[in-house]
């Protein structure tokens, strides 16, 4: 399961989407979002047909973009339960206090396709963009906050190192756990308590990493004189290209037709 997630990787390819200025990619990743809670029921499929073709466009395998599902699956099948089971309406099945609604199938078939969605769109972005793009398309965006006193380039900073090191300690608790398992460990046999229980003896080594890690980090940034955005440039700054302003007129079109779905046709 560590090895399955995908949010915070970078997968290199040669594709439209990996030229696309990081800043159209992160507004393009707010407003599908969006989008998803606009829609009620038919919508899900404008949203679907959206996201297979930018997919397919990314030229990233779509085995390795549904392999991130595997890590959230839990949560997925918790959230679905909880709306069958929560929701008031016609009942379709009771057994004592446990009662299942047609609108809470409804309703939990909608929050499953949404996180489904949700993921996968999220993975889409952080899959296509480096993370030094995506620090300065961020730190672009919300320059003009810097005017009331935000430390907009320190934030972009903090989510860069975090989306890099997301990876980086996946692969230091999967050495871990192949260490414990070569001393008898076993992570894989019992229920979920035991498999949860099983994962406590990681925490300690894997936290002595991170703050490890951290710290060279920080001595690294000392000793290159870093003080934070003030003064400083970019050896290449973002500008956009007519291929960045076709994406905006295409997301422009996705999130007028998302509207109109909504709005005219009450799907």
């Amino acid at each position: 399961m560590i090895r399955d997630i995908t949010i915070g990787q970078y997968y290199p390819a040669d594709s439209i989407l990996h030229r696309l200025d990081p800043r159209v990619k992160f507004i393009g990743t707010v407003v599908y979002i969006a989008s998803l809670f606009i829609f009620r029921s038919w919508g899900y499929v404008l949203g679907a047909i959206f996201l297979i073709s930018m997919i397919s466009l990314s030229k990233v395998p779509f085995s390795f973009m549904v392999k991130g599902l595997k890590a959230v699956w839990i949560l997925l099948v918790f959230t679905m339960v909880l709306n069958m089971f929560l929701t008031q309406g016609e009942v379709i099945w009771s057994w004592g206090m446990l009662k299942i609604t047609r609108e809470g199938i409804q309703t939990a078939a909608k929050m499953a396709i949404r996180l489904v969605f949700l993921i996968i769109g999220a993975s889409l972005m952080t899959l296509t963009t480096t993370p030094n793009k995506l620090t300065d398309g961020m730190e672009s965006l919300f320059g003009p906050l810097k005017k009331i006193g935000v430390p907009v380039h320190e934030i972009a900073m903090m989510m860069s190192i975090a989306l890099r090191f997301i990876p980086i300690l996946m692969e230091e608790t999967d050495k871990i756990m192949k260490a414990q398992m070569a001393r008898g460990a076993d992570f894989e046999s019992g229920g979920l308590l035991k498999r949860v229980r099983a994962m406590v003896p990681l925490l300690v080594p894997l936290f002595v990493s991170a703050f490890r890690r951290a710290n060279d980090l920080a001595l690294a940034m000392e000793a290159r004189c870093y003080h934070g955005g003030d003064g400083r440039t970019q050896m290449k700054p973002l500008r956009y290209e007519r291929r960045d302003w076709i994406a905006y007129l295409i997301l422009a079109l996705y999130l007028g037709a998302s509207i109109a779905i909504r709005v005219i046709f009450k799907w």
